[in-house]
């Protein structure tokens, strides 16, 4: 592991306790290099196989403000340790890591006894880790990966099931909503014996991987209604760089492209399409290209460089799951969305992005099914269609926007840590 540093008495020591998935290791990474820009020392701490995928998105320049501290989560015979991460996790699996974790608390107060941070940044997946950090008289705080919108209507859809949400650009279909409520059983039954920690002072401060220019009103409702300081971060978006060989294979085959000529399709890295969904699809793309996918298209086998992608001239649409990180990347780097929502946040995030005016969903039939004519017809309305430029201009101009604030709110966000420190007599 990393090297010990001896650092000055003004450094703030923050550790970084992210969920067991690249979707949530992420933005905490997206944090941790923002918060090290302004000389804080973070611990990112995790399982190997987790700090392995992390290690690759760590530019040198943090070699030493951003340090990685290894989880090691109890053997349990059907849980080896490359199944340690909900990336290529079997669905069966799940419950069972979320028991693994769950029983790393020794290891994980060890951590904490040995390190002895300023702050903890923990992930509003990991509740518990609030107690154990608690106990040793350590300020913590969420970090909220999704965004406003997600977590208010997730809250009152979990504890107020009779109170209707108070924006009807975001609801849900009924096929939908029958998804919804499996996942909200679920959410009940994760984390039972854990408490509500609701008396605690810190639990009031809530990072969230978003900004204002986004979701202001849906902060707002947080602050109002649901009794949180809301904090937002910026959006959770990658640095578009890449070493890798095949990668500089890809951007120069989409340099031969001309701009705004090229559809970018992705649904995430631990769900996947239906066989039925993939093929409506394939047939909707060749549709609306006239052609089969040849020297006009790239399949990808592995993890797709997707800021780069994103940030290329030629990507004019983003065929996308909804997924916070993707549609976040998108909108930074000024490409419409198509929208094609799977399960858990994402319809609610689909609903958002296009009240924003920067996507066009692909809706499902009331037995949430898709067809590939209307995949066709929306694919030749966003690449040289009426819908082109009103989507180019209102993305573009949000684009603009969210870099304006970006240092802004990460400051902001800064001294409200700082303060929380203070307050809590961990620094003078």
């Amino acid at each position: 592991m990393a090297k010990q540093v001896t650092e000055p008495l003004s450094t703030l020591r923050v550790l970084m306790f992210p969920f067991l998935a690249y979707g949530h290791i992420s933005p905490f990474l997206n944090v941790a290099k923002k918060l090290a820009d302004r000389e804080f020392l973070i611990y990112l701490c995790s399982t190997p196989i987790n700090l392995k995928y992390a290690s690759k998105k760590i530019p040198e320049k943090y070699a030493d403000s951003i340090q990685l501290v290894e989880l090691q989560l109890p053997e349990l015979p059907e849980l080896p340790s490359h199944y340690h991460t909900t990336n290529d996790l079997p669905p069966h699996l799940h419950n069972t890591l979320q028991k693994a974790l769950k029983m790393s608390k020794p290891n994980f107060s060890k951590i904490m006894q040995n390190l002895k941070p300023d702050l903890v940044i923990y992930d509003i997946l990991q509740q518990w880790a609030e107690c154990v950090v608690n106990e040793q008289n350590i300020p913590a705080v969420k970090l909220l990966t999704s965004g406003a919108t997600v977590f208010s209507y997730f809250t009152i859809s979990l504890n107020k099931p009779g109170d209707v949400f108070p924006f009807p650009e975001i609801y849900l279909r009924k096929s939908e909503q029958v998804k919804m409520n499996e996942t909200l059983k679920f959410a009940k039954e994760i984390e039972p014996d854990d408490g509500d920690h609701q008396a605690d002072g810190n639990r009031q401060i809530m990072l969230m991987s978003t900004s204002r220019i986004i979701e202001d009103k849906y902060i707002d409702y947080c602050t109002e209604f649901l009794n949180l300081k809301v904090i937002p971060v910026g959006p959770p978006v990658q640095d578009s760089i890449t070493n890798d060989a095949d990668d500089m294979e890809l951007i120069d085959w989409l340099g031969t492209k001309d701009e705004n000529s090229t559809v970018f399709v992705s649904f995430g890295s631990e769900y996947f399409l239906s066989k039925e969904d993939m093929e409506e699809v394939a047939f909707g793309l060749e549709l609306s290209f006239l052609e089969r996918i040849g020297e006009r298209g790239r399949v990808l086998d592995k993890f797709a460089p997707q800021p780069r992608i994103l940030n290329h001239p030629s990507t004019g649409g983003f065929i996308s799951h909804c997924g916070w990180n993707s549609v976040m990347e998108s909108i930074d780097f000024g490409v419409p969305i198509i929208a094609m929502p799977m399960h858990l946040e994402q319809p609610m995030n689909a609903r958002l992005i296009v009240e924003l005016g920067v996507a066009v969903e692909i809706v499902r039939d009331d037995d949430g099914k898709i067809h590939r004519g209307e995949i066709a017809e929306i694919l030749k309305g966003v690449i040289s269609g009426e819908t082109r430029e009103k989507l180019r201009a209102k993305v573009r101009d949000i684009s603009k926007n969210l870099k304006s604030v970006r240092g802004e709110e990460m400051d902001a966000a800064v001294q409200e840590l700082i303060q929380l420190c203070r307050n809590s007599n961990k620094c003078k």
